[in-house]
Order: structure tokens, then sequence, then C-alpha cells
């Protein structure tokens, strides 16, 4: 469904019902079939060999452009799998600038694999103009921006960077995973290139890994469609189909991720037990305007500091109702300590830097009662305290 005079939830509900030409299923097929036969010499049916193009996989990339408003869209294997796509862009000597709060997996691929192969990145604030032009060179050739950042949740103003970059002719690839294109759309504020790992908020369900990418442009298109069929790290049918069923469902799950969360981070604002609260959704998140401007909504992540170390390890164990858990953007409540998690491949005096120490914990809502999860949240931190205030008195 790419019909652009249908809102974008109903667009996401009839991902795949009217593309079955035979039967008419409002459930798209799964094709299993890896070969398909040719109707004759030098004839294709549109099909060959799965890994180039599946009837399944194409449904779901048609829809996936059409909902970022691309050009292209390509289906992988994962979050990572699509991001080692769009990296191979780039060749040795190519120069990168990325955002300074960063996904550890997103590092480790920068900085453990891509820095074999000749690519350097640089780590600076993107939302900062003048820190940008400080780190461009004369071989940088993309910026790579997360926004909302993972797990302190920094806003980048779209436009204004993809403007910078276009007037230097570079390329902008944003990770829009956290937003999803119902609440945020970074190629209508100028990106070339937006990346998604599926298994989170489009997913939506913990059940599928998978990743998509969506391009602007035929030659950036046809590149990037040249390197997915070459590295062949594509999406199977039976997960894309699953991909496909868990997107039909984002609108009403990101409107009640994005309630519970603000729900949630406003209680724990004024709960004695925690210092800070990082969630864009907040009014005096430093980048509450610049979200409302480019975003019509809030992801379902938040991440917060607890006033004493102490703490972490008795809360994450009191939990009853949330899980401990890596991972985000599922339909359970999911938290993590991503120091020592999701971002332990950062090194530590780099996580301290920009702020991912030993008091922050991270918060994926799901769609539970708001009363539920906040309930959970109390006892958990009620045990904590008493925990580490029974063990000073013992001391």
């Amino acid at each position: 469904m790419s019909e652009k005079r249908y809102r974008i939830e109903s667009v996401l509900a009839q991902i795949g019902s009217i593309e079955e030409p035979v039967t008419g299923a409002v459930n798209y097929p799964i094709y299993q079939a890896t070969a398909f036969r040719h109707p004759r010499l030098g004839q294709s049916t549109g099909f060959d060999y799965s890994r180039t193009k599946s009837p399944t996989r194409a449904v779901l990339e048609e829809a996936a452009a059409a909902l970022e408003s691309g050009d292209a869209g390509f289906a992988c294997s994962s979050g990572m799998a699509a991001l080692q796509i769009v990296f191979t862009l780039f060749a040795s000597g190519d120069h990168l600038i990325v955002s300074l709060d960063l996904y550890g997996g997103t590092y480790r691929l920068l900085e453990r694999v891509l820095s074999k192969y000749g690519v350097t990145a640089s780590y600076v604030d993107t939302n900062d103009l003048s820190a940008l032009e400080d780190a461009r060179q004369p071989n940088t050739k993309a910026i790579f921006i997360e926004t909302p950042t993972n797990p302190l949740m920094m806003i980048t103003d779209i436009r204004a960077v993809s403007q910078w970059a276009r007037d230097h002719g570079l390329l902008t690839i944003v990770d829009n995973t956290l937003l999803t294109p119902f609440f945020q759309r970074p190629i209508e504020l100028g990106a070339d290139i937006v990346v998604h790992s599926a298994t989170k908020y489009l997913g939506g369900h913990n059940d599928v890994l998978a990743g998509l990418i969506v391009s602007k442009g035929k030659e950036l298109s046809e590149e990037i469609a040249f390197l997915h069929n070459s590295i062949g790290a594509v999406l199977g049918p039976t997960d894309s189909y699953q991909l496909m069923r868990g997107m039909k469902t984002l609108a009403l799950r990101m409107e009640r991720h994005q309630s519970n969360a603000l729900a949630i981070a406003k209680y724990l604002q004024n709960h004695p037990q925690i210092t800070e609260v990082f969630y864009p959704g907040l009014p005096d998140h430093p980048g509450y305007e610049i979200q409302n401007t480019q975003s019509s909504g809030n992801t379902g992540i938040f991440s917060f500091r607890v006033s004493d170390s102490r703490y972490v390890d008795p809360v994450l164990r009191h939990l009853k109702l949330i899980a401990f858990a890596e991972s985000l953007g599922g339909v359970e409540s999911l938290m993590t300590y991503p120091a020592v998690q999701t971002h332990a491949d950062i090194p530590a005096e780099v996580r301290d830097a920009v702020g991912v120490d030993d008091r922050l914990l991270r918060f994926s809502v799901g769609i539970e009662h708001a009363d539920d999860l906040i309930q959970d949240l109390e006892q958990a931190l009620a045990a904590a305290r008493a925990e580490v205030e029974g063990g000073s008195k013992n001391e």
C-alpha cells in the first residue's frame, strides 16, 4: 500500500492485503521458494533467485519504502546487517561523522570491523553544526545520526544537519529505530538513507530478527540493491511475513508505548531515588522543541539515573512485571543496564564522557497498564533502598 491519500495508520493496517492477485488473500502468503521457473529463455517473472528478490520480501520492502517516503526498501537479516550493507557504500580512506551517544553495536561495527578496511569515524554531538564543521575532513563522505540516541535520548535537528551535509556533498544516514516512520520520517526532512533495527518497534513482539534500509534517489538505491544482493544478508520469507504482521499494529502500539513512557517518566522525575530522567517527551528535555518540530510523537524508551549505583543490582533483581533483558520495542516492558550490556563494547572512558555510567538504567516501556508498571518500579526501588540501607547499617 503506497497510496499517499491514505493516512499512515491505514497504510500500516493494509500492508500486503491487496498485493496477492490470484486468491485475494488479505495476508500475503509466505513464498518459501528459493528458485523460480523462467517462462522461456531471456524471460523472467521478476523473480529468479530468492537472495536477489523474493515475493514475500518484496511486499515488505515496498511497504517500508512507502512508509518512509523513500524510493527503495531493503529487508535484511538483522539491524546490524542493514548497517553493514549501508557502511559498505564506503571504501578505504573514507571518513564518517557519527552521533556521539551511539548504540554499542554500531560503535563495535565501526571500530572493530570497518576500521580494518580503512574506514574511520569521528564521534560528535550531531546537533552542533560547529562541531560537525570541525570534524569534517577532505575525505568525509557521510554523517550518521541516531535521533533520539540510545540510551541518552539526545535529539538532532535532521533538517539542519541534512542541509549542512548536502551543502558539503555528504550523505545523511539516520537510524530511525526508536521513533519508526509512524512518528518520524527522516527522508521527508532531507536524509538520504534510513535504517531500522526492525527487530524492535516495527516487529514489536520480540519474536523476529530483522533490519530495514530505505533509500532516496535512483543511483543510491541501485548501489544499495547491488550490495544487498552481493552481501546476501537478506530477510527470509517467514521472517518477512512476521515483520509485516507486526507492522500492521504499529500505530496502536506506538501510541500506547508513548503514553506509558510519558506517564512513567513523569513519575520517576519526582522519585527521591532518581536524579535524572532522559526522555524527549518531557518539556525540560533539551531536545524537546526540536523533537516537536520534526516528529509527531515520542518513543517508548527512555533512560534514568539512580542516585546510588548500589541500587542497580537490587532494582533489577526485584522487578516482577518488567523483565531484566536486552533489546527494546516489544509489547513487553524490558529494563537494561547499558554500561555492561548494550554499550559494553564502548570503552569506559568514552561511555563516561557521554554519560553512560554505572547509575544509568534504560527502560523499554511496553504496552502493559502504566499503573502496573509504576507499581513494579515502586516496589523494586523500595526493595533496593531497603537492601542498601540495611547493608550500610551492618557495615
